[in-house]
């Protein structure tokens, strides 16, 4: 409650003094979190029950048959420094006129304060047909709290609205769960989302509150270790968020999560997510055990009236079905025998964890408390049996996420891989990345799990893609500290020298496939090389490829697709070759193909740029099968061929860009002409996409290309143009762009990658960068995750040789200057 002092300053000064108050409650540093929320709550129930005393003449007779009551969050008494007010005037119907005039004397204060008000007027009778009708107004019901006046006919409404829910939880308890997952489906997971609503989202305030609502019901009840402290948490973080933005809001912006951090005396963004999500992950995990509760109690009680008629009464003994030693299902559970001796059997956990995973059962929240509380560690290394039993639990699908976070909510993960606490609930601030770095783990083991037909050895496989990602804990290149906590994590399990070698070389180079594939120029035999020697085995490299898809797949759908697909699958070809001993092409370009050579013969007679479009759809890594089964086309190939000039790659770069394609790669090269004609044609070989609508006609682009090689194109000025017509909306500002110049790259060529943010036009200006400094392209290789570009630009000096260190080092500045200005 309010100090004396302020309450006796509220109530002598009003409304003026109550917004003064309120304005030093809000503003005392040594005031917060739950404190602050219920000084704050306090504060305002005598206000209003000061109003209402003005409007009802402050007699006891004037207070008989209405009611002030709080309703929802304030009637819990959580108030954050924007929160609507949840207010209900109760009456008993007798005088509907003097009702409504004390509305006024009550609404119009908070209005003219500027307070957002929830407000309404009703008999108990009322409120309680309301509630029958809409199971949000219940809920808020449920919370009630009386501030003022009659308080028999608050206390009545209370005792019938609980006794109305618990009578009624076998109907209203199914709405709420639907009312959840539908929620859910729309905001999605508090813990996974980089601007996550506190309240909506999955594992918010909302489910915290709902959870509150199934124990009044008295049919089940959640898990409550931590789940007091997750809701005070997410409730602490709005109060911050309150008092950083001024605005009502439970959307935690990108741009305002420092402001945050630092009012909650936290170090960072990152720390604030990361406790935000923990959060969250209590809250979901409570409401996942609560609502599975909720079934099983629902689903018995529909099937006992008809057990007791065919038994004569009796209550039949729950079945215990064996699923491994110490381990047994029970009413669609894995719970431990009976005979299970936690403290004796070290392998227990992961033993019981493996059994439900493969019977796609979830894990007792009991047993696994159990377990947390009485298994012994496991020795180092681990004994046989555990090894294979980890590796059971992850090559188990899907399922394998329910258990895991069972495991999680008692800490027996991290007891098990003490590593893994540096990654849990690890925010990733990356918009290609769907998850937080622990549960993108878990999903590559669940796709891992898939491919384990593809190779000799699934169990390295699995516990590679448990551990891909396990350094992005420590500071520096996550793929170099966890090559070397996956040494130490595969002996401490029980992996022989070889094993431990192989998984720390897939921890150490498990982006090296698609890195390399999407960035460089695989006809140059340095490429292939390089990553021969980085792998080493062609059993090796059979389970680099598999983790690779795994990884990309289960960080989302920018990361993976049938054109990465491809181009990966060329790749591990060709390595797979040079590690056989095949001989290996020396380094020249492929031959044109007729197609090609007409192009090329036909630009050279007209002096001017031929092309043509032809659509992409099949992968000759799947030999077909994606135009079988309907998934996404590679893109159109676009072939143009044009006289040897300067200007060519900007000039088609941004002609593709005023038309709204996007480059996914580009390939330019010199051809000589057949026959002996002298003089030779640049050949540009792209793969594009339409960003939306229709791809435009050949004939279009080669005009406009036309126009773009003689100058009588502006490109820049339509560019410009286009986007202030349009202005993209401003979010938060994008790191800035990074220009490095690749180390021993290629023999051939000088590599430039480029790491920006992707926006319309971009290889425009990078292409006229190039051209300003002087430099040949020979080939370009593109790619977009999410909002970044990543590419990569194999140039040489005009004779054709690579550029030397100080003059790659220029070029670099230059481009990155150009991007920056």
């Amino acid at each position: 409650m309010a100090s004396t002092d302020v309450t006796r300053e509220t109530e002598n000064s009003g409304p003026g003094g109550y917004a003064a108050a309120r304005l030093r409650l809000l503003t005392e540093g040594a005031r917060s979190g739950p404190p602050r929320r219920r000084a704050l709550a306090g504060l305002t129930d005598d206000w209003l029950a000061g109003l209402f005393d003005a409007g009802t003449g402050s007699r006891a007779e004037g207070h008989a048959g209405v009611a002030l009551v709080a309703v929802g969050g304030y009637g819990r008494g959580e108030l954050s420094p924007r929160s609507d007010l949840d207010l209900l005037l109760l009456h008993d119907g007798r005088d509907d006129k003097a009702v409504a005039a004390l509305a006024d004397r009550l609404w119009y204060p908070v209005w003219d304060l500027g307070l957002d008000l929830d407000h309404s007027v009703r008999t108990p009778q009322q409120a309680r047909k309301t509630a029958g009708e809409d199971v949000k107004v219940h809920l808020g019901l449920l919370d009630a709290r009386h501030l003022a006046g009659d308080l028999g006919l608050t206390t009545s409404l209370r005792t019938a609205v609980l006794a109305d829910w618990r009578n009624q939880a076998p109907k209203r308890l199914p709405e709420l769960r639907d009312l959840c997952a539908e929620r859910a489906e729309r905001q999605g997971e508090l813990r996974f989302l980089l601007e996550p609503d506190l309240k909506e989202a999955r594992g918010g305030l909302r489910d915290a509150t709902a959870l509150r609502a199934v124990a009044a019901s008295w049919l089940a009840d959640a898990p409550r270790e931590g789940l007091a402290d997750a809701r005070r948490a997410l409730l602490d973080v709005r109060d911050a968020l309150h008092l950083a933005t001024g605005r009502a809001t439970d959307r935690l912006a990108l741009q305002e999560q420092d402001q945050v951090a630092a009012e909650l005396g936290l170090l960072d963004a990152d720390a604030l997510l990361r406790q935000v999500y923990e959060a969250a992950r209590v809250i979901s995990y409570a409401g996942d055990v609560t609502w599975r509760e909720v079934g099983r109690v629902l689903s018995a009680r529909s099937v006992r009236p008809r057990l007791r008629a065919l038994m004569n009464g009796g209550k039949p003994a729950a079945e215990r079905s064996p699923l491994a030693e110490g381990v047994v299902e029970q009413d669609g559970e894995v719970v431990l025998a009976r005979t299970a001796r936690p403290e004796r059997d070290p392998v227990l956990p992961l033993r019981a964890a493996a059994a439900a995973a493969q019977a796609g059962l979830p894990l007792s929240p009991h047993a696994v408390r159990r377990l947390a509380a009485t298994a012994r560690p496991l020795p180092t290394p681990w004994p046989a049996e555990a090894r294979e039993q980890l590796v059971t639990l992850l090559g188990s699908g899907r399922p394998t996420v329910q258990v895991w976070e069972a495991l999680e909510a008692e800490g027996l993960v991290t007891r098990l891989l003490p590593d893994w606490e540096r990654v849990r609930c690890r925010p990733q601030r990356n918009a290609v990345h769907l998850w937080t770095v622990d549960r993108h783990l878990i999903e590559t083991a669940v796709r891992a799990a898939g491919f384990t037909r593809r190779v000799h050895r699934p169990d390295l496989l699995l516990v590679a893609a448990l551990l891909h990602d396990i350094g992005k804990g420590w500071p520096g290149d996550h793929s170099v500290a966890g090559e070397t906590i996956a040494r130490d994590v595969a002996a401490r399990i029980g992996f022989d020298r070889a094993d431990t070698a192989v998984l720390a070389t897939l921890v150490r180079h498990h982006l090296l496939l698609v890195e390399t594939a999407t960035r460089r120029d695989l006809d140059d035999p340095a490429t292939v090389r390089a990553v021969a020697e980085a792998v080493g085995t062609e059993r090796t490299l059979e389970l680099l490829h598999a983790l690779t898809e795994a990884d990309a797949l289960a960080t989302g759908p920018a990361a993976w697709s049938s054109w990465r697909g491809s181009l990966v699958a060329d790749l591990v070809k060709r390595v797979a070759g040079v590690l056989a001993g095949e001989p290996q092409p020396e380094a020249e370009a492929a031959a044109p193909t007729a197609e090609q050579e007409r192009l090329a013969v036909e630009a050279f007679r007209t002096g001017g740029p031929v092309l043509a479009l032809r659509a992409q759809t099949e992968s000759p890594a799947d030999g077909g099968a994606a135009a079988a089964t309907g998934s996404e086309p590679l893109g159109v190939e676009l072939v143009i061929a044009v006289p040897d000039q300067t200007g060519v790659l900007p000039a088609v770069a941004g002609v593709l860009a005023l038309h709204r394609l996007t480059v996914r790669t580009a390939e330019l090269r010199s051809l000589p002409l057949p026959d002996g004609v002298d003089g030779s044609v640049l050949l540009l070989d792209w793969r594009v996409a339409a960003q939306y609508g229709s791809l435009p006609q050949a004939a279009r682009l080669r005009a406009d290309l036309v126009r773009a090689l003689d100058g009588t194109l502006d490109i820049a000025g339509r560019l410009a143009e286009r986007d202030a017509a349009h202005p993209r909306r401003r979010g938060v500002e994008p790191p800035p762009p990074r220009v490095t110049v690749a180390p021993a790259g290629s023999r051939l060529a000088t590599v430039i990658e480029v790491r920006a943010q992707d926006a319309p036009g971009l290889l425009f200006r990078l292409g006229r960068a190039l051209e300003a400094a002087g430099v040949r392209v020979r080939s370009a290789h593109v790619s977009t995750l999410g909002a970044n570009a990543v590419d990569a630009f194999y140039v040489t000096r005009g004779e054709g040789t690579p550029l030397p260190g100080e003059e790659a080092a220029s070029v670099a500045r230059g481009l990155e200057e150009s991007l920056r200005a």
